[in-house]
């Protein structure tokens, strides 16, 4: 029996001494500084008493341009040269900008101003104020950068799209505009030879 009892009081032995380990492991983990990990912060938009104006948030230093958007380009994001309204484009039109800006029309210009540019869109059938058509003479005669700094800018009881549409698409709506305005004051002579029988019915 005397060997029995010499086992069991090594097992106990053992046993002790891993509960010790890890009653000694458990103390340093609790014990580690979690500076790191556990720190005063503030959440957004918390008041602050540190700073004089109470906002926990700091302003941009006054000048400060996020990275690619200095805008040094006055003609594509002003539509004006030397402080004039401009009447040329800032890039080349193609007739896949002509197609985007057809994409871009219908969603954002089409509900007021409708698909042909003539001021009765579905809004305006339901009682809100008419804008004007764009196939007035004055709108016709006036230049591109008009289109392009009312939809920066807003104009009357239209708001700024400057938020929802790039400055480029902005272009390139107002040179849909350029077309639907030829499209309802052209001519047969503005239509290309090669296309004209498509056109009118009659054989090549």
């Amino acid at each position: 029996m005397k060997p029995k009892s010499r086992s069991l009081g090594s097992t106990l032995v053992v046993k002790g001494a891993f509960w010790v380990c890890a009653l000694l492991a458990s103390i340093l983990v609790v014990g580690c500084r979690q500076d790191m990990h556990v720190q005063p912060r503030y959440e957004p938009e918390d008041p602050s008493t540190f700073f004089a104006d109470g906002r926990s948030e700091r302003p941009p230093v006054e000048g400060t341009v996020a990275r690619g958007q200095l805008r040094t380009d006055e003609l594509l994001y002003t539509g004006r040269v030397n402080g004039a309204v401009a009447d040329i484009f800032p890039f080349a039109i193609t007739a896949t900008d002509l197609s985007r800006g057809r994409e871009r029309y219908n969603i954002y210009c089409s509900p007021c101003h409708d698909y042909t540019g003539g001021g009765n869109g579905m809004i305006v059938q339901r009682g809100f104020p008419s804008p004007p058509s764009f196939h007035l003479e004055r709108l016709r005669q006036a230049p591109v950068g008009h289109f392009f700094e009312v939809m920066t800018n807003g104009f009357g009881l239209m708001y700024s799209y400057a938020s929802r549409v790039s400055a480029e698409d902005r272009w390139r709506i107002a040179a849909y505009i350029r077309a639907l305005q030829l499209s309802q004051h052209g001519s047969a002579g503005d239509i290309p030879e090669f296309e004209r029988p498509t056109l009118t019915g009659q054989p090549q």
